[in-house]
């Protein structure tokens, strides 16, 4: 499956693209000084809003239900625990 913006991209390769992009603005806001945490908590809600946006409130939910599971399997999990 090719994706509308990357006909080229198949979805995973969209995905990891994308998260290219995420780690570099990760990267950058960090080197300008913001916490690594606040960071990560207004990524999730930016995540959420588009979310909501593109499934709506009831999918969305559905997918966070799921991640407690997922985060307990170590699928989120790299690098130290803090």
């Amino acid at each position: 499956m090719t994706t509308p913006l990357h006909p080229e991209f198949t979805a995973a390769e969209d995905r990891r693209a994308a998260l290219t992009y995420v780690i570099e603005a990760f990267t950058e806001a960090m080197l300008a000084g913001v916490d690594p945490s606040s960071l990560a908590h207004v990524a999730l809600d930016a995540a959420l809003q588009e979310l909501v946006g593109a499934w709506g409130e009831e999918t969305t939910a559905r997918f966070v239900g799921e991640l407690p599971e997922r985060i307990r399997n170590g699928e989120f999990s790299f690098g130290s625990v803090h």
